[in-house]
């Protein structure tokens, strides 16, 4: 009975384990994005590109404009003045202001909100997926996406990467549509490949805290929980010798 139930758990874990390997894929694989907590200048400027490109649609609903400000180092001016761009207040949440039925009859469903995004699909997806958007004049909005196909979304950073095409391999043997091999820029952006990467490397990077801020604290926290323990375990020794000394 014991050896079937670990049988079970053993096969359950193996499948959870292997469906998060094939969420994280999503299609295709994946570059790896370096995001980096600690750099609050790219916090900042993934707070600022989110906001000005992302927000509009998409909302951040487990994360506050003032928690925001004080873990980024912020004030509230800056916040209300540059990044607020709803008009709500300081301490409500980051709500997007499209209307969700105007939404869902532009784009074929409701924009979803974003704060879990990298701990469901990975910072490397997100970062992967912000770069492989291409023209495609079959689909609705005339974008399509290499890692998320028939994606109802267009790309919010065309302007900065440039226009990508899609270069399709031969028709394989079984007839079937042909698969995209590779991505072209046709029609250079403002900025450089690398320049571009940066920028994605940003917004990855905010959405990436977005999803746990707790994780800027950690490392500090993490100290004084590693000194506590240390003082713990000699008290622990110390009660010990003192309990043992009278027996021996």
């Amino acid at each position: 009975m014991t050896k079937t139930i670990l049988s079970r758990l053993a096969v359950f874990a193996t499948g959870m384990l292997l469906s998060f390997a094939a969420l994280a894929a999503g299609g295709g694989p994946v570059q790896h994005a370096g995001t980096d907590l600690s750099d609050r200048a790219s916090l900042q400027r993934g707070a600022q590109l989110f906001m000005n490109y992302c927000a509009g649609c998409h909302s951040l609903k487990y994360l506050r404009y003032s928690r925001m400000a004080e873990d980024l180092g912020l004030t509230e001016d800056e916040v209300m003045n540059n990044l607020n761009l709803t008009g709500a207040k300081f301490g409500e949440h980051i709500v997007s202001s499209m209307p969700a039925e105007q939404a869902s009859r532009w784009f074929g469903q409701v924009p979803p909100d974003l704060s879990l995004i990298t701990r469901v699909r990975g910072s490397d997806w997100v970062f992967t997926y912000l770069k492989s958007f291409y023209l495609d004049e079959t689909r609705p909005l005339g974008w399509n996406n290499t890692l998320f196909p028939n994606a109802s979304m267009p790309n919010p950073f065309w302007k900065q990467q440039g226009l990508q095409h899609a270069v399709y391999a031969e028709q394989g043997a079984d007839g079937g549509d042909p698969a995209v091999e590779h991505l072209e820029v046709a029609s250079p952006g403002t900025q450089s490949a690398a320049e571009f990467d940066q920028t994605v490397r940003d917004v990855t990077a905010f959405l990436e805290y977005a999803g746990e801020p707790a994780a800027l604290k950690r490392p500090n926290i993490g100290v004084w929980v590693i000194l506590f323990l240390s003082f713990l375990t000699l008290l622990a020794w110390l009660m010990k010798n003192e309990y043992w000394r009278d027996v021996h």
